[in-house]
């Protein structure tokens, strides 16, 4: 393609290296911190709790380029998305993907909110947790499951995105145009049948 996005491409990519690097250091560094240096459960997750509040606010600003640079990017690529075989697929898995990271990265903030009230010190909060009680344990197990989804949903997208600028090599354009073009011929021919 003669047409650079090199902004857009920038915004997208470091959107998602933000993304991908601050969930899987969180989910390695900063929750194997809070468990060396928690003495208790309560600690422990108010150490964890404390360190992904200060990288929310920069996590979403990172989800938020690599959305916007990704459909800056679909939008400046909608012609090849369409006519060359394989990019439509490999996008909307990338959609879908984008998607569940999207909502994996939600429960963990909604996992993380809850264990943040219930190990605070603020009345207020020990009065929220003691109006909604929430099971804990339960609650730890999902949110430590789910910081690992989220590393591996996002370096799921990173593969991807890979493939899509291998995608944009000159020569995979031309076999991808060949093959579309290919395959909606032989859809589009009659059926003949041969008499002997």
């Amino acid at each position: 393609m003669s047409e650079r996005n090199t902004v857009l491409r920038s915004v997208h990519d470091l959107g998602m290296a933000a993304w991908f690097g601050g969930s899987l250091m969180g989910a390695v560094g900063l929750n194997g911190a809070a468990r060396s240096e928690g003495h208790t459960a309560a600690e422990t997750s108010r150490i964890a709790s404390a360190g992904w509040s200060k990288w929310m606010p920069v996590n979403a600003v990172a989800i938020g380029a690599h959305l916007i640079g990704g459909t800056g990017l679909l939008a400046a690529n909608a012609a090849r998305v369409q006519t060359q075989q394989g990019v439509a697929a490999s996008t909307l898995a990338k959609t879908a993907l984008t998607g569940a990271a999207l909502a994996a990265t939600a429960y963990c903030r909604v996992l993380g909110k809850k264990l943040e009230v219930s190990a605070s010190d603020d009345p207020r909060d020990l009065e929220k947790a003691a109006a909604h009680p929430v099971d804990l344990d339960k609650a730890r197990t999902q949110l430590m499951l789910m910081q690992w989804v989220v590393p591996a949903l996002t370096g799921a997208i990173v593969v991807l995105n890979a493939l899509h600028g291998e995608q944009q090599r000159p020569l995979q354009q031309q076999l991808g145009l060949l093959r579309r073009a290919t395959s909606q011929v032989q859809t589009q021919m009659p059926y003949v049948t041969h008499h002997c």
